[in-house]
Formats: structure tokens, sequence, C-alpha cells
């Protein structure tokens, strides 16, 4: 039997308006959290992985945490801080998201806030979906499988949270 998360999520104002935000706490340094969220290998471990170069402000992102016939989808990378801030914007089918996340390290404590700028897009699906694969960043960053985090849990379960969060 799975226990449902509790949801994290909450409304913010950011950069292209109303958007979703997922904070988290690791306990791991600064450096360590942007490398599992910014270089391929460790992205993969957990959500994807890019290729091209990063320095065109262009590369070609493939969420294969979603399996492994998944077709690749422009990033454009609109502001890069190593190691604090991130932002870009990527096509999903007809739709662009705006992303972006901010890292911040106090002691050993390590702290993301992610954002994605909310569209056309149900907040009922898009925060369950960003707390999923929050988890399995933090499964990633702990050293342990990733695919243990069951989808289940987060959609359709925490929709209600997030319905709720819209009115």
């Amino acid at each position: 039997m799975t226990t449902t998360p509790e949801p994290r999520g909450r409304l913010g104002t950011g950069p292209h308006g109303r958007e979703v935000l997922i904070e988290r706490h690791f306990r791991a340094p600064v450096d360590d959290v942007w490398a599992a969220m910014t270089e391929p290998d460790r992205l993969e471990r957990w959500i994807g992985r890019w290729e091209g170069d990063p320095a065109t402000g262009k590369v070609t992102f493939f969420m294969t945490a979603e399996g492994e016939d998944v077709g690749g989808e422009d990033l454009t990378i609109t502001e890069c801080s190593p190691p604090h801030r991130f932002a870009a914007d990527t096509s999903v089918g007809d739709a662009v998201w705006h992303l972006r996340f901010e890292l911040s390290q106090e002691g050993d404590v390590t702290t993301l806030v992610f954002a994605q700028a909310l569209g056309d897009d149900p907040l009922a699906s898009v925060g369950p979906g960003w707390e999923y694969y929050v988890e399995r960043l933090a499964r990633a960053l702990e050293g342990t499988d990733a695919g243990d985090v069951d989808w289940d849990d987060y959609y359709p379960r925490m929709s209600a949270y997030y319905e709720e969060l819209e009115r």
C-alpha cells in the first residue's frame, strides 16, 4: 500500500505571471544539486537528458523518465547563473512551458524553488507532475532509485489540492 505524500506546491507570481512553485530542502551542497539538475548524466537519473551545446542557448531535451522512445523538445535557456539560478522555455506539443529554478544553501541544506508559469495546462495535473519529478530528484540525490517513486501517489491523488489552490 502506498501513501500519498504531502503536496508542497503553492501559487506565486514570477516573470511570466502566475506560476506553481515547489520548494524542497536537500542535505546536499548547492553545487551537487545544481549538477543533478543541469548535467545530462545526472539529470537522466531522475527526469531526462539534454543534447547539444548549451553555450548556443538552445539544447534538445529528452524526458527519458517517460520512456525510452520519447522525442526531443527544443529548450531555450533564458538564464543560467551557476549554481543558483536557471530558467528555460521548452516546447511541449504546441504549448511553451516557462520553467525556472533557484537554489540557495544555508549550512549543509540546499533549498530548491522550482517554478512553472501557468498557461493553459490545468494546475491539477501540472502541480502533481512536478511534485513527482522533484521527489525523483530527491531520490537521485540520496543515491537511491528514482524509479521507485510511484506516479499513482502523485496523480490524480494530489489533484484536489491543486484544484483548491486555483480557487
